[in-house]
């Protein structure tokens, strides 16, 4: 009997044992899932920066710095993202962070986009925005609230020669249109490309036809852009002549409206040192440093030689003022529902991120006035280029890059593919052009 009632007790004891250790893989299961459930999701989706060790660096650095937040990253080709975006957030989704270029597009998205002067105003005080680069808040400051804030900026207008193609065949980086009309004729009877443009793509040519508008007078420029200056104006019109030029006496290379800047062209001078010219902007000099075998065996190989440089469009003896923007800008989704954690992502891209994007992988230039450009690793050559990019960004500023007026903005460059098609005279662009502006909202 004694053993009996010992042996029951024995058995007790067991499965109490064995109900507790069960319990604590069950508490210890539970607990893990909570801790999991703990971390805040912050998704966050653009085109640049784009993927690789740059933009993992980041998030590797704002995760050590911030264990409760993950950071789900999603890079997609511009135009892919743009219209991702709007299918997601007119369904009321859409990630909690995500990249936007500024001018019409952020303006497209306005009812998607969380005011951020708030919380730059509570985290940095009141002239938190004195720390930013004037043209970089000039086109985000709409009656002083803010909907986006810049990662970095970027200047246009270069073009850039693979200098061993002008060594070859002893030829001088031109100074003005008419030199670079004569190098690319010269190119061209040696059967190689003239200037390289992927005129596809509207931004780059935009870009450029406001580098010819801002050589020949900038004000008039911005001053029509805002419907103050008609766009038939003999200065205007003639900046529409210039970019038609560009294609009629051949210095642009055949099939330009065929082919896109990334990856069509950009690979052929980036990748493959395979043409002399081709036009891109001051965010070109990242070749230097970007992590990419192809790109280091043309740009820091010995003896490889670039040269970023301007246009003298009109022949007046100066070089085209190059134009400025934020490159990317970001917004914090209405509709989120981790505002704190998609702030702190936000805050952290800013600061440590754009430290990091910039002086590592120089992706953009500060857009901060308090950072500090100390680039490390770059080569003689590369050092030379960057030094070129910023003297032009302090002394050479035209105007800012990105658009405000979306239906102007597409009738420009709906106009600039016309003008390379010779579909339309210089004078009848200009003409539809300034009806565009005329019924353009401001």
């Amino acid at each position: 009997m004694k053993k009996k009632v010992i042996a029951v007790v024995l058995l007790s004891i067991m499965m109490i044992s064995l109900c507790a250790c069960g319990s604590d893989e069950k508490s210890s299961e539970s607990s893990s899932e909570s801790s999991s459930e703990e971390k805040t999701k912050v998704t966050f989706q653009t085109w640049n920066p784009g993927e690789g060790e740059a933009t993992e660096r980041v998030i590797a650095a704002f995760e050590e710095k911030n264990p409760d937040i993950d950071i789900e990253f999603t890079c997609i080709p511009y135009s892919d993202h743009m219209q991702k975006l709007k299918v997601d957030l007119m369904s009321g989704g859409g990630p909690d962070v995500f990249g936007m270029q500024t001018g019409a597009s952020l303006k497209e998205f306005r009812d998607f986009e969380m005011e951020l002067g708030s919380y730059a105003e509570e985290q940095y005080g009141q002239d938190w925005s004195s720390d930013y680069k004037e043209f970089a808040m000039d086109l985000l400051n709409e009656d002083g609230e803010y909907y986006a804030l810049p990662l970095g900026v970027s200047y246009a207008g270069f073009m850039w020669a693979d200098m061993k193609y002008m060594d070859k065949y002893n030829l001088a980086i031109p100074q003005n249109y008419e030199e670079l009309v004569e190098t690319a004729k010269f190119l061209r009877e040696k059967g190689e490309y003239p200037v390289a443009i992927g005129a596809k793509d509207d931004w780059i040519n935009i870009d450029t036809w406001m580098s010819i508008a801002n050589d020949i007078n900038s004000e008039k420029l911005y001053s029509a852009i805002e419907g103050e200056t008609s766009f038939e104006d003999a200065d205007l019109v003639e900046s529409f002549r210039i970019w038609q030029k560009c294609f009629t006496d051949g210095v642009f290379q055949d099939g330009a409206l065929g082919v896109n800047v990334f990856s069509d062209v950009s690979d052929l001078f980036e990748k493959e040192g395979s043409i002399p010219m081709y036009m891109n902007g001051g965010w070109t000099i990242n070749c230097y440093l970007r992590p990419d075998p192809d790109m280091q065996e043309i740009f820091n190989a010995e003896g490889a030689e670039h040269e970023g440089f301007l246009m003298d469009w009109n022949n007046d003896g100066k070089v085209c003022p190059v134009t400025a923007a934020a490159d990317v800008v970001l917004c914090m989704n209405k509709n989120t529902k981790n505002e704190e954690a998609a702030w702190k992502w936000i805050d952290f891209l800013l600061h440590e991120g754009q430290e990091i994007l910039i002086n590592d992988y120089l992706n953009y230039f500060p857009s901060r006035t308090s950072m500090e450009l100390n680039v490390e690793n770059l080569s003689d050559d590369g050092k030379k280029n960057l030094a070129y990019i910023e003297e032009q960004s302090v002394n050479n500023v035209g105007g800012y890059r990105e658009m405000p007026y979306p239906e102007l903005k597409q009738s420009i460059a709906d106009n600039l593919q016309a003008l390379a098609l010779e579909s339309v005279t210089p004078e009848e662009a200009a003409k539809i052009v300034e009806e565009a502006s005329q019924k353009q909202e401001r």
